[in-house]
């Protein structure tokens, strides 16, 4: 019987962005930037054969689009962030990786190295 793992894979992007549904007194309503942090988790049995969950160079594969849509960008204007909070980013990266990756498992961004969202898809 195989064992399962979960594989991880990050990677960062600097975008701005502005929180248009929070008080207009608020630091995040206006703009500001980030390097967000991601992960993208994997979840599966060990192949018999090659050893692994996932191939490392599939799943660069498959998030290198995200990245270049998001980096250097005003996420506010990317369709389905126009409020983009760490919990929408993370929903929205997941509503685009999990079409490819059936084995994806949660998908975590953090703004800074004390905050962060984590998806792991609808239940």
């Amino acid at each position: 019987m195989s064992k399962e793992v979960e594989l991880l894979r990050r990677f960062s992007f600097d975008s701005a962005h502005s929180l248009p549904n929070v008080p207009e007194d608020h630091k995040c309503h206006r703009l500001h930037g980030h390097t967000f942090q991601v992960e993208i988790k994997v979840t599966g049995p060990i192949g018999e054969t090659t050893g692994w969950v996932m191939d490392f160079a599939d799943l660069k594969k498959a998030t290198q689009p995200l990245i270049e849509a998001l980096v250097h960008r005003y996420l506010n204007e990317i369709e389905g962030l126009e409020n983009p909070t760490s919990e929408h980013i993370s929903i929205w990266i997941w509503d685009r990786l999990k079409p490819q990756i059936k084995e994806l498992s949660a998908v975590t961004v953090h703004e800074t190295c004390n905050t962060g969202c984590t998806y792991r898809g609808d239940h």
